[in-house]
Formats: C-alpha cells, sequence, structure tokens
C-alpha cells in the first residue's frame, strides 16, 4: 500500500458524499475496506465523522478525481506524501513548565546582546514573550533585570537555529531596504 492520505476515514467521507468514484476506488486511496466504503455510503459507519476535503489539503487534484470519476479501473493518486501542516505547529502554544518560564526573558536578554539588528516585535515572536517586555528588559526597565541571565534560546529548545537564521535574515533585509530609502530622501532634497 503506497502512502494514504491524511485522517483517511474522513476523507472517505468526504469522497462519497462529494465524488461520484467506485467504493472501489476510495477504499484503495483510503485503504480501507470496500465494505467500509459501502457502510459510509449507507451512513452505518463513520457516524459523526467530519467529512475532510482532500482538495484543501492538497492531497488531491480536481483533475485527478475527474480522471478516475471516468474511468472505475483507475485508482486515485495522492498529490504528495510529505503534505506540510506547519502552519498548524506554529500557532499552537506549547505548556513551559515553571522551572522553564525564566528562560524566555533570559533569552530575550541574550538575543538583544548577541543579535542587535532584531526588532523588539522579532525577538518577542521568537522567544514567546510581549513585545513590552521585550522592550523594558532592552531599556533594564524590566521587573527583573538584575536578576535575568542571558541564555542562547536555541540551546534551551525555545525555537530552532532555523527560525534564528530567518528572523536574522528578514532583519537584514529591513535595514537594507531602510537604507535605500534614506539614500532616496537624501537625494531628493
Amino acid at each position: 500500500m503506497s502512502n494514504l492520505p491524511l485522517m483517511p476515514m474522513a476523507t472517505a467521507v468526504w469522497l462519497v458524499e462529494n465524488t461520484t468514484l467506485t467504493f472501489k476506488q476510495i477504499a484503495t486511496f483510503c485503504g480501507l475496506h470496500e465494505v467500509e466504503i459501502q457502510g459510509i455510503a449507507d451512513g452505518e459507519v463513520a457516524k459523526g465523522i467530519k467529512a475532510y476535503n482532500p482538495i484543501i489539503s492538497g492531497q488531491l487534484s480536481r483533475e485527478e478525481i475527474e480522471l478516475s470519476s471516468k474511468d472505475e479501473n483507475r485508482p486515485l493518486q495522492i498529490k504528495s506524501s510529505d503534505i506540510e501542516i506547519s502552519n498548524e505547529e506554529k500557532k499552537t502554544k506549547k505548556y513551559i513548565p515553571i522551572s522553564k518560564r525564566q528562560d524566555k526573558p533570559d533569552s530575550a536578554l541574550w538575543l538583544l546582546k548577541h543579535h542587535t539588528i532584531l526588532k523588539d516585535s522579532q525577538i518577542a515572536k521568537l522567544v514567546g514573550v510581549t513585545k513590552n517586555s521585550v522592550t523594558s528588559i532592552r531599556n533594564k526597565s524590566y521587573w527583573n533585570y538584575n536578576n535575568l541571565n542571558p541564555k542562547d534560546p536555541v540551546a534551551l529548545n525555545l525555537f530552532s537555529q532555523k527560525e534564528l537564521l530567518e528572523a536574522i535574515e528578514k532583519a537584514e533585509r529591513r535595514i537594507k531596504r531602510e537604507k535605500k530609502e534614506k539614500e532616496k530622501l537624501k537625494q531628493s532634497n
């Protein structure tokens, strides 16, 4: 069996409800038994399972469904095995144990010292603190400033080296853009 779609049962529900594919084609694509697909169509199997659209997730195209709808011997081909779901992942706030919570302001201080080109908002986003916290750490007015110890956030596993490099590249692009804008202003005056 080749790679299966995300949420095969929910995908099968969607395919049964929204296509003219045969039960065999849907069963083969979703890695399920034809009897299960028949049960979905009869409303006996997968009760309460919300249909999952494989077109929106990029696992199938309308063209692919149409080709297989016209030829019942043609199996559906999944589009890619490495479907990116990274957007969902980033938005999830992970729980930080109390013992680790001090790491965030410490990391913000480390970033302020080692990567001066990063904006407060970038540091806040990377570390997971408010922009006001970063600004107060920068201004040394943070409530606990005297107890902060700069710590490398990548080493603390707050975010990846790749995310840090992306933030630095973004900051470098912003600085170049700002320099160009200043030069334009000087020339126009």
